[in-house]
């Protein structure tokens, strides 16, 4: 079987792929900056938000850094009050993590900033284009090896 190279780095998708999301984490930090939070913070609250009382591990898959980092984002978050953790797990060894009221109200203002930057990254594209470029995107992460659940993970894993 012949093996294909990456070629013309213009027709690469992956490589406009990749162009399309450092120039939107470009644009988020900047707008981002104001508030005084990373990607990453912002990351944690818009989970948070949507999905409260997620671990650390959990957090740490679903906003794609290492649980080591999301331990950083965290102290960061509840240093400033933006989130609450339990001092000890209510079962296992997870911590369940949730917004303080300040938390919910920075998560507001941060998810505006953001959207605006999203709909300025995509304006060039109608909302027809923009909903079938997010299924076509989610097929592929869908089809992606590293996309699949791993076996050796326990749920409640916290470190």
């Amino acid at each position: 079987m012949k093996q294909e190279a990456v070629g013309d780095l213009e027709l690469s998708v992956g490589y406009v792929l990749k162009q399309v999301h450092a120039s939107m984490r470009a644009a988020m930090d900047e707008a981002l900056r104001p508030l005084d939070l990373t990607v990453p913070q912002y990351a944690c609250l818009e989970l948070l938000g949507q999905n409260p009382g997620l671990s650390n591990s959990e957090l740490a898959r679903r906003a794609f850094v290492t649980r080591q980092s999301m331990n950083l984002v965290l102290r960061r978050l509840q240093e400033r009050g933006l989130l609450v953790r339990p001092d000890q797990a209510p079962h296992g060894r997870a911590l369940p993590t949730e917004l303080t009221p300040d938390g919910r109200t920075m998560l507001r203002t941060a998810s505006v900033a953001v959207r605006a930057v999203e709909k300025q990254l995509f304006s060039p594209l109608s909302r027809e284009q923009q909903l079938r470029l997010r299924e076509d995107l989610a097929a592929c992460a869908a089809a992606s090896p590293t996309s699949r659940p791993r076996t050796d993970a326990h749920p409640d894993e916290d470190h």
